[in-house]
């Protein structure tokens, strides 16, 4: 027969521990400090127009794409799609790097490829020990990227290797994975509203005309900027003079 009481005291004691990690988190001045500067950083990286980058193993590989997702489709607002992308999700890449150059630079290599200067990259990590996530925090800084790790308490390689250092005050795996879906959460709610809040009458709008009103209407503005920059085009070229043409004969 299943131990029914030693089952409802697992549950409660794991339901406590992590309500007691919160309540640690919101008495924590540095960590909250922290959120609100990572969320101002990623803003600012979106409204420059760059982008968020995630990256972690296992379950912060998971969490990297779940934060990922929040950008691209909603959190709680309908708004335009955020760019986010997580680097753990293409497993030709991952192997293949795997493979050739080894695992510590499946992140480092995808960086190097797809990050640019203005964008944010953030690093997760439960231990901020994950060697592999600690050296691609460290080339993005090298390549103009702001950088942002995630972690346990103590911070580890990540604390020194990032620009700034978001650490959830506890020592146990599942409790820090689970402050860091919440901080995650926390910083994909800001960005949205900071963003979005003036817009959001507009969108809501266009979405309750429907899906097919609403990419017509998106099509149109992008046509329209098209248009506008095809235009400054032909007057910037109007006043070039003409390149002479070299042609080099057939032997």
């Amino acid at each position: 027969m299943p131990d029914h009481d030693g089952v409802a005291e697992a549950i409660r004691g794991n339901v406590a521990a992590s309500l007691a990690v919160h309540a640690a988190m919101l008495r924590d001045a540095e960590l909250l400090a922290g959120v609100a500067r990572a969320a101002a950083m990623i803003t600012a990286a979106m409204r420059g127009g760059h982008r968020l980058l995630l990256i972690g193993n296992g379950g912060s590989a998971a969490d990297a794409q779940h934060l990922a997702a929040e950008f691209v489709g909603r959190y709680r607002r309908e708004r335009r799609a955020l760019p986010a992308l997580a680097l753990t999700v293409n497993t030709s890449a991952l192997t293949a790097i795997g493979n050739d150059y080894g695992f510590a630079e499946v992140f480092a290599r995808q960086v190097e490829a797809l990050a640019q200067a203005g964008d944010v990259l953030m690093g997760i990590s439960t231990s901020g020990t994950s060697r592999n996530v600690a050296d691609a925090l460290l080339l993005g800084s090298a390549m103009g990227v702001a950088t942002i790790a995630m972690t346990g308490a103590s911070g580890g390689v990540l604390k020194d290797s990032a620009d700034l250092c978001l650490r959830i005050p506890s020592t146990d795996t599942p409790r820090i994975q689970e402050g860091h879906i919440l901080v995650g959460h926390t910083i994909a709610e800001v960005v949205e509203g900071t963003l979005c809040g003036e817009a959001e009458e507009e969108v809501r709008k266009s979405v309750s005309a429907g899906p097919p009103a609403r990419v017509h209407a998106r099509v149109s503005q992008v046509a329209a900027q098209n248009s506008a920059g095809n235009a400054t085009a032909r007057k910037e070229h109007a006043h070039v003079a003409p390149a002479t043409t070299l042609r080099t004969a057939r032997p």
